[in-house]
């Protein structure tokens, strides 16, 4: 809600402070979000396929196991 005080603004000038605020508004709302840390599955590194490991031992948990 906004209460005018003191003055007697006319519609250009409330809608210009309106719209000046709101632009704060949503600044200030987009900066919180830029600093939020990424999850590490949304990465897009995690989209690219690693080359399979040789055939062997442990080629199996190597293929599949916690990627690094």
């Amino acid at each position: 809600m906004i209460r005018v005080v003191r003055g007697n603004p006319t519609p250009e000038e409330l809608a210009a402070a309106v719209a000046v605020m709101q632009a704060r508004a949503t600044a200030a709302a987009g900066a919180t979000a830029a600093e939020a840390p990424r999850q590490r599955w949304a990465g897009p590194a995690q989209a690219v396929r690693r080359p399979l490991p040789a055939p062997g031992p442990g080629a199996w948990q190597a293929a599949f196991g916690p990627r690094g």
